[in-house]
């Protein structure tokens, strides 16, 4: 389950979406995006907030864009880092490219191999009623792939630079003797998608997308 919370945040995620994004090779040419959803996973410790948002670019394409959210800085994260933010509940947060944070590496390939799917997402009113609401994206995971190794990531550092690299609109994570793919320019699903892969969508705004691979 996520927790969130009514707050404001300064900048907002499509601000710091917007900002970072040209930085990156995979979306040199994506101009202003605009978001058509989003879909969180749970962080089994409950201490990062694990989220991946559908933007649709300049253009009518469709961009993934996974981020973490982190109540202080992630060791070693400097070459992740998007933006901080200030949250009115939760205070300052630091925010970073998913791939290079193994929360975002450990969830994402959780979710895949054990063909689960997004959090449910529970939000905080200012009374401190729950009150439970619809993603406005979906992901599952296809199941058929072996997990990660408990001793694959170092949960408390970011990935180093050399295990992940950007290829062909893919970000390659390969730890533990296994390979992430992140698709940053998703595709079309095949109706009958294979094993070790995570589909998704943001509605009709995009239909199913295959997200994320895991192999070995």
């Amino acid at each position: 389950m996520a927790l969130l919370h009514r707050a404001s945040i300064v900048p907002t995620k499509l601000e710091a979406i917007n900002a970072w994004l040209p930085q990156q090779p995979w979306a040199l040419d994506a101009g202003e995006v605009e978001t058509l959803g989003a879909f969180r996973f749970d962080d089994p410790a409950g201490e990062v907030g694990v989220e991946t948002f559908l933007v649709r670019d300049a253009a009518g394409g469709v961009l993934q864009v996974p981020l973490t959210f982190r109540g202080a800085p992630l060791p070693d994260g400097e070459r992740w880092l998007v933006t901080t933010m200030e949250h009115t509940v939760l205070g300052p947060r630091w925010v970073y490219d998913g791939c290079g944070d193994p929360a975002y590496v450990a969830t994402l390939a959780a979710t895949i191999a054990d063909a689960a799917g997004e959090a449910r997402e529970v939000v905080r009113q200012d009374d401190g009623t729950e009150v439970e609401r619809d993603p406005s994206a979906r992901a599952s995971g296809t199941g058929g792939a072996a997990p990660l190794a408990d001793t694959a990531l170092d949960v408390g550092r970011a990935l180093g630079e050399e295990a992940v690299t950007d290829v062909d609109g893919w970000t390659l994570v390969r730890v533990g003797g296994a390979t992430l793919g992140v698709s940053r320019h998703p595709a079309a699903a095949p109706a009958d998608p294979p094993a070790g892969v995570l589909t998704g969508h943001a509605g009709e705004a995009t239909g199913p997308l295959l997200l994320a691979t895991l192999t070995r």
